[in-house]
């Protein structure tokens, strides 16, 4: 008898790459335990003939172990295991294609500097508005401005990178956060940055080296879901000129 699978766990698994026939076979091994191929096909309802297929690509995957045999045996790994594995497998092939892709393209992209335009984006949805925040942090070079009160353990992560490399090149960094903030991660931010805080933030945002910017929309204890990106200078000059406002009227961190 097969596991009943909610359409949300199929797309999950299908996220992290696996068919419907490999995901059948997984949970059936973690249902009843080991198994030979025969016991897999009839249990997860997938064709005999498919059943070598499905579980050698399961195993290369790192979803499933195997002990020789005949008949062969095969158990599931631990989920986490399994994921960890699939983690590094896709952050793998990830790395391969963004090799490719800028070994590619950045010829091209060369070829039409000349012709670039400043931009203006507009962001939704907290992971858009999370990756555009890595890109800018990633081509700060000497200074930068933040104001966020959603600080988490997520976006530390995503500063971290930017922050060490600021302090070594003797960089400025300027961060304010809602008074309610995560005690913890502040003291963090404090080893890198000035950091300040005041008593309610509406919204907040980033400006790297005076010429790009991102506008974060949302309140405190949401997670933010509009935003507005744009590598014009004289945005970010005025996104600049606010900060410094309420910069003046924030508190040090002690």
């Amino acid at each position: 008898m097969t596991v009943p699978v909610s359409e949300k766990l199929r797309k999950a698994f299908q996220k992290l790459g696996l068919t419907e026939y490999e995901m059948r076979a997984y949970l059936a091994l973690l249902q009843h335990g080991e198994m030979t191929a025969n016991q897999i096909s009839e249990a997860a309802e997938i064709p005999y003939s498919k059943v070598y297929e499905v579980l050698e690509s399961l195993e290369e995957k790192g979803w499933i172990g195997s002990e020789g045999g005949r008949p062969a045996r095969y158990h599931a790994r631990n989920i986490s295991t399994a994921l960890e594995i699939s983690r590094m497998r896709i952050e793998r092939d990830l790395k391969r294609i963004e090799s490719f892709l800028l070994s590619e393209l950045s010829p091209i992209a060369k070829g039409l500097g000349a012709r670039e335009k400043h931009d203006v984006w507009i962001l939704r949805g907290e992971l858009n508005i999370l990756s555009k925040l890595k890109s800018l942090l990633e081509g700060c070079d000497s200074e930068l401005q933040l104001a966020t009160p959603w600080m988490s353990k997520e976006i530390l992560t995503i500063l971290l990178p930017t922050l060490t490399t600021l302090k070594a090149r003797n960089g400025r960094v300027q961060i304010m956060l809602s008074r309610d903030c995560n005690r913890a991660l502040a003291m963090r931010l404090k080893e890198y940055a000035e950091v300040r805080l005041r008593g309610q933030l509406f919204g907040g945002g980033a400006i790297a080296d005076s010429n790009e910017t991102i506008i974060i929309l949302g309140e405190e204890g949401r997670s933010p879901t509009l935003a507005i990106w744009s590598d014009h200078a004289g945005l970010a000059r005025i996104a600049k000129i606010y900060f410094e406002h309420l910069w003046r009227d924030s508190e040090p961190l002690k």
